[in-house]
């Protein structure tokens, strides 16, 4: 029986719910993991995320807002032809990640992270089909399916990866490789919920044969995301890279410094950006139904109720990163000696702008896509991800700030990241109409003939 579609508010809600108690139970695992790796080991982790998060945002990220604006819009099936197509570059994602395993050893200058590349690479695929589905019901308007399996992901995640923290604890690098094993385990079993969950409620096949979605279709909507997911995980590649090497010129405690920063800071500013992304999960189907048939007045009062939802959201959130920051480091990162606790409360409260900034370039980008204009939230991110190692590489190197410079670009890439796409939306105001009709058919890749009729 196929589940009822959810209202824009209770599919925002939904989501949202979903994504704020899994990086809750992100930030919680976030205590027992940083007691036994410590900081050296927190940042051997977050020096291989980057790597992973690049293949897998090639083969998963933009799979399900592409698939839900395909379903949302009318096309069936469109799940059945990514599954194959998006399950061949997920094991395509898995073999190079293996492969550039030593490599990135090699130029990180960190032996233990061949063994933390091979432990992790399986869940590139296992992530690419839970993604389909995703996608899938989210095109359907039911949040449900995202919202259980992400929760699910971390409850895996958590559980196992503190045992075998705790198992090889007195082994560092091992220690961190068994837990990045606990990930590829969790997305396997969540991929298996959601499979099984898809089967029991996936739409009836029609008693006659209808034109399929083809490949180069799902294509266009997905590439254009992926390019714009692909540029967060890219920049903080190059940024691991650029920061690491070059405060150790400066400091012998560089990798800790880094794990500081990204395991630890990042994580607690990220917790309250998670509050919101249901906004832009819930926002696709509510507004590329009204994009596809031109009324691109009605799209974007949509889009700017999505955002000033966010806005209203995300503003509270900060102040309550600044105010509550010695609370949060002290809570999560007991482990932590008392001049590095200091230093991320230094870093929480200067990226505290972030939980704004960061949730209404994730919504606008949404928005962006729903309207059609995947490509310009592309360019967007790409501008923003220059910025940040630039700024961080000039902040670093010429002044004293040392790892305060990366939280300064950051704030920096994603304020320019939200005025790009905001101007952006603004602008769509001139695309009106059989124009906004043809764009918007042109860039599904049907070169002007719809295959809606059967």
């Amino acid at each position: 029986m196929l589940s009822k579609k959810q209202s824009f508010i209770k599919g925002a809600l939904i989501i949202s719910l979903g994504g704020f108690i899994s990086k809750l139970l992100g930030a919680l695992y976030r205590i027992p993991l940083t007691n036994f790796l410590g900081g050296e080991g927190m940042g051997i982790y977050q020096m291989v995320y980057p790597l992973y998060c690049i293949l897998l945002t090639v083969s998963a990220s933009g799979i399900p807002t592409g698939i839900a604006r395909l379903i949302s819009s009318g096309k069936s099936g469109a799940e059945s032809r990514a599954f194959m197509l998006y399950g061949t570059i997920g094991v395509i994602g898995t073999l190079l990640m293996y492969i550039a395993s030593a490599p990135l050893a090699h130029v990180q200058q960190e032996s233990a992270i061949r063994l933390c590349c091979i432990m992790l690479c399986p869940s590139v695929f296992f992530v690419s089909i839970l993604s389909v589905v995703r996608g899938y019901f989210q095109g359907r308007g039911n949040m449900y399916p995202t919202a259980v399996t992400e929760v699910c992901e971390q409850l895996i995640k958590v559980a196992l990866g503190c045992a075998l923290a705790y198992v090889f604890r007195n082994n560092m690098p091992f220690a961190v490789a068994s837990t990045l094993f606990a990930v590829t385990v969790s997305e396997a079993l969540s991929m298996l919920i959601a499979i099984y969950w898809y089967n029991k409620n996936r739409a009836p096949r029609p008693l006659y044969r209808v034109n399929g979605v083809t490949y180069s279709a799902i294509l266009s909507y997905t590439i254009p995301l992926t390019f714009t997911a692909i540029a967060m995980p890219v920049s903080q590649l190059v940024e691991s890279i650029v920061a690491v090497n070059l405060l150790r010129n400066v400091t012998e405690s560089a990798t800790s410094l880094y794990g500081i920063f990204s395991g630890c800071a990042v994580t607690i500013v990220n917790l309250p950006v998670s509050v919101t992304y249901g906004l832009a999960a819930a926002s696709v189907p509510q507004i590329s139904p009204l994009a596809a048939k031109g009324d691109i007045d009605g799209a974007k009062s949509k889009a700017f109720k999505a955002l000033l939802i966010t806005f209203a959201i995300s503003v509270p959130c900060a102040i309550a990163l600044f105010v509550f920051a010695p609370l949060a480091a002290r809570l999560i990162f007991s482990s932590l000696s008392q001049s590095e606790r200091e230093l991320l409360v230094q870093l929480v409260r200067i990226m505290a702008v972030n939980a704004v900034t960061l949730s209404l370039v994730q919504t606008s980008s949404a928005c962006l896509t729903s309207l059609g204009r995947p490509l310009k939230s592309t360019v967007t991110q790409w501008v923003s991800a220059i910025v940040r190692v630039a700024v961080t590489a000039v902040l670093i190197k010429f002044t004293s700030l040392s790892i305060v410079g990366a939280a300064i670009s950051a704030n920096c890439s994603y304020l320019v990241a939200g005025l790009i796409n905001f101007w952006y939306i603004i602008r769509e105001k001139k695309y009106k109409g059989k124009r906004n009709e043809n764009n918007f058919n042109r860039f599904r890749g049907t070169r002007g003939r719809l295959n809606e009729e059967s």
